[in-house]
């Protein structure tokens, strides 16, 4: 039954859209890169763990890339041919992760990229910015709020609210810091990366990524880290018609949250040594 309504809404498609669904499929099988060459153009993965600025990126792709973006895809897939496809996505190397792709599918499209099949974009930004976002996204989340941003500015007015908030719910923070199972309780199986996972998260990608760009190095100059991209990827692009803005989130928020909140001090403090060196070794200071 459900093979016959899959045709039925097959056969009402226009042929554009027929000879389109038809690429999508041969695409997921690597058939259709036999046959249609890419050139030059390596699969380009731009890949991101929660809360380190992706979103940003996509856009500005999607805006200025031409007409490679036709190929660009919300979700990540490996290949085992280089195509023209641009994947956007979360995705773990080692650690299984609620909503993020998989260590094993990860680990293909790192074997691509060390074939010089694919490239892999990495973005991230200081670790305690991003988990602070990451509570503030998965509470709601929870609690069946629909959360159409991740941007700290669109549910605190000012920091201070955000710091009277952390304050208050702060044994909720660390459960959600540890990678406690009881934080996700209301969705059995669950499971986010505690913060020292995530923090070697991003050590492991920085170990593997063709490029990586620092969320608040766009803040500076978002030219220059969009230009790397585009040179990564070989886009023949006139980059004096880029048009590229600046990220709209505030860089180092956690430095003026461990100012007001003494027992967010005390967590950053209390980290255990391995995460504090792996943070100053990926270029970030507590």
């Amino acid at each position: 039954m459900q093979v016959l309504h899959t045709l039925i809404r097959f056969a009402r498609k226009s042929p554009r859209q027929k000879l389109q669904a038809v690429r999508n499929r041969l695409v997921e099988m690597d058939w259709y890169w036999k046959v249609h060459k890419p050139g030059n153009d390596r699969t380009a993965y731009v890949i991101g763990l929660f809360g380190t600025g992706r979103w940003h990126f996509t856009e500005l792709m999607l805006q200025n890339i031409g007409k490679r973006a036709q190929y660009f895809r919300y979700e990540i897939r490996s290949h085992s041919v280089p195509t023209s496809l641009i994947y956007s996505g979360h995705a773990t190397i080692k650690y299984v992760s609620s909503m993020q792709t998989k260590p094993a599918v990860t680990s293909r499209i790192l074997e691509a990229v060390r074939s010089r099949f694919a490239d892999l974009i990495f973005i991230y930004r200081h670790p305690l910015d991003s988990l602070l976002t990451n509570w503030i996204w998965w509470r709601r989340y929870l609690r069946d709020i629909k959360v159409k941003s991740t941007y700290i500015s669109e549910f605190y007015k000012n920091t201070e609210v955000l710091c009277a908030d952390l304050e208050q719910n702060f044994f909720e923070f660390e459960a959600f810091a540890e990678g406690d199972p009881d934080f996700f309780a209301a969705l059995p199986s669950t499971r986010f990366l505690s913060f020292p996972e995530f923090v070697e998260e991003t050590e492991l990608y920085l170990q593997s990524a063709t490029l990586a760009l620092r969320l608040e190095d766009s803040m500076i100059d978002p030219f220059k880290e969009f230009s790397k991209i585009v040179e990564v990827m070989s886009v023949d692009l006139d980059l004096s018609r880029l048009r590229v803005a600046p990220p709209r989130t505030e860089p180092y928020r956690y430095l003026a949250v461990k100012e007001r909140v003494p027992r967010f001090r005390n967590f950053i403090d209390e980290l255990n040594e391995d995460t504090k060196k792996r943070i100053e070794k990926i270029g970030y200071r507590l």
